[in-house]
């Protein structure tokens, strides 16, 4: 009995349809659709709690990689990483336009930071075990923010008023939980 593809070799068909889909190959979006909207669906249905609003935002993502896909680059990133990514952003992006302007209070400046992006690698399935470890090193109360911000897609805002603490401590919290998984990850 064989079996099937490795993940190597699911990363690298991936990666060539997506090189298809840039080249405007509908059937390579059909093959990227078909081997990821259900990873997409789930990521973005754990965000925005209805199934609906999910299957429309899923159509949204698929036109974005229509779109986009002569961004990708297998050499910064899997192709599943860079799906999830916007697949995630999307999904965020549509909760925070739902919940309305947030102010000037809960703005916050862009920094630019060349270190790979957390929900990247949150995406990643390789490295999953590397996570699950790392996180449960962490303190309860960043493992919980962190895991409600990045896989949720709260603001630190709605953390906050969910746990019932103040804004600084939720932002300390991430912080120093961010702090601690790039350790725990880089080492």
């Amino acid at each position: 009995m064989g079996t099937g593809p490795t993940t190597s070799e699911r990363r690298q068909a991936l990666a060539d349809a997506l090189q298809g889909v840039a080249g405007g190959d509908r059937d390579a979006l059909r093959q990227v659709y078909d081997a990821t909207s259900a990873k997409l669906f789930g990521t973005v249905l754990r965000i925005v709690g209805d199934r609906d609003v999910a299957q429309d935002l899923l159509q949204d993502i698929y036109l974005k990689v229509w779109r986009r896909a002569g961004r990708f680059d297998a050499a910064i990133a899997s192709p599943i990483t860079w799906l999830c990514v916007i697949a995630r952003n999307t999904a965020i992006d549509h909760t925070r336009r739902a919940a309305g302007p947030i102010g000037a209070v809960g703005t916050l400046p862009e920094v630019a930071d060349d270190a790979p992006r957390a929900d990247e690698f949150l995406c990643t399935e390789e490295d999953h075990e590397a996570l699950r470890r790392c996180m449960e090193e962490l303190q309860p109360d960043q493992r919980r923010s962190i895991r409600l911000a990045f896989f949720d897609g709260l603001t630190h805002s709605q953390l906050a008023e969910r746990v019932g603490v103040p804004l600084g401590t939720m932002k300390s919290w991430i912080r120093r939980g961010l702090h601690g998984l790039k350790g725990c990850l880089d080492g």
